[in-house]
């Protein structure tokens, strides 16, 4: 097998390439940064030079592949206009999908998120499942929430019209290797005791080497047009901290952060989209839910491991890194 990465410098990406190295596929990734290799020190890995923007770059990093697994979506990390962070968004993926059909790949990977699976509808007393849709501009003043929504919808409409692209759903990812420090920026700051408040929230963690498993099924055996939820443990805010200060010897957090007062920096954020006061996800707490993956346990063979390893070998990770 002859496989690409698309963001094979980052969390999700660097452990596609290197699962797919570790089965003797042939990888190729691409990379913006000439040198960059995120966490792919020692693995088989032929590195490419490529932009999102440049369509030449990607139908030629494309040719000759079996699959590409295209773990590298626009992520607004600023402020400002949504509509701006989507245009941006909604081109790159164009130009994923024009240079994938030029080319004739014959398989498309896509790694969608968590937020782009809405609620069930009332009444119904089950889990978000892949059934169930985000509903455009219910959040409209995230940035990420539409971006995310508008890339998936891209990709779906393509395998509707002939592109041979699976979309699968990661939830929130932690593991070892988090180079950009996406997630694992609350997880070392809840490490070093600096979180001291909990939320009462659900959540849905899986470790990303259990994420990189399911990639390479869902390239094998993955339906055309199908979304796939990689998800592993539906646990609370709480419970999480609670066993991440376990495994470091710490107190676990022992005071409640009101949901009423993020309602407030959320609003406040709303109008002032420059401030950035929440990020994208806690801004949203109030639309975290818990998650049904058996589709993906089923399809894809996904088999999520302990929750206690993920943190335990995360912050193993973190450590070896000098972050702890």
């Amino acid at each position: 097998m002859k496989a690409l990465v698309i963001g094979g410098t980052g969390f999700i990406g660097g452990h596609i390439a290197r699962a797919a190295s570790e089965r003797g596929w042939r990888v190729s990734a691409l990379r913006r940064r000439p040198g960059a290799v995120g966490a792919l020190q020692g693995v088989a890995v032929g590195w490419l030079e490529g932009d999102l923007n440049d369509r030449p770059s990607l139908e030629n990093a494309m040719a000759g592949q079996d699959v590409v697994f295209h773990a590298a979506g626009y992520y607004p990390r600023r402020g400002g206009p949504v509509a701006g962070h989507v245009r941006r968004a909604v081109l790159e993926t164009r130009n994923v999908l024009a240079a994938s059909a030029r080319v004739g790949v014959p398989r498309l990977v896509f790694t969608s998120t968590l937020t782009t699976i809405g609620r069930p509808p009332e009444g119904e007393g089950r889990l978000a499942d892949e059934r169930d849709a985000y509903l455009p501009a219910s959040l409209y003043w995230l940035a990420y929430y539409e971006c995310k929504y508008a890339m998936e919808s891209e990709v779906l409409r393509a395998a509707a019209g002939g592109l041979p692209a699976v979309v699968v759903n990661p939830t929130a990812v932690l593991g070892p290797g988090d180079v950009h420090l996406t997630v694992a920026a609350a997880l070392l700051a809840a490490a070093r005791g600096r979180m001291p408040f909990w939320i009462e929230a659900p959540i849905n963690v899986v470790d990303v080497r259990d994420v990189a498993q399911a990639q390479l099924a869902a390239a094998a055996r993955g339906e055309v047009g199908e979304r796939y939820i990689l998800g592993g443990h539906n646990v609370t805010v709480r419970l999480l901290l609670e066993v991440l200060a376990e495994l470091v010897g710490r107190r676990a957090p022992r005071w409640r952060l009101p949901l009423e007062l993020i309602d407030a920096l959320s609003l406040l954020q709303r109008f002032f989209p420059a401030l950035n006061l929440l990020g994208n996800h806690l801004a949203a707490v109030r639309h975290w839910q818990g998650y049904d993956c058996r589709k993906a346990e089923e399809v894809l063979g996904l088999q999520p491991r302990p929750l206690e390893e993920t943190l335990r070998d995360a912050l193993a990770w973190l450590r070896d890194e000098g972050y702890l």
